[in-house]
């Protein structure tokens, strides 16, 4: 991770969420809300489900990515 954070640092790309600040600030926000549901789903469902949704999940993002043109 400290690799890719020093080279998007050299290549500039880190300009362009300083211009999309509003943008930055709004998937910033929803990534803290994801994280503290998440957080309170560990008490409440076992990890026999959320295992397997999160894997459901992660291979639907990789299946979109993958068709990306």
């Amino acid at each position: 991770m400290l690799a890719e954070f020093a080279r998007y640092s050299r290549d500039g790309s880190f300009a362009l969420l300083g211009a999309n600040l509003c943008f930055t600030m709004i998937v910033a926000a929803g990534s803290a809300a994801d994280v503290i549901l998440g957080g309170l789903c560990l008490g409440v469902f076992p990890d026999g489900v959320l295992i397997p949704a999160l894997a459901v999940i992660l291979l639907a993002s990789a299946a979109k990515l993958a068709r990306h043109d």
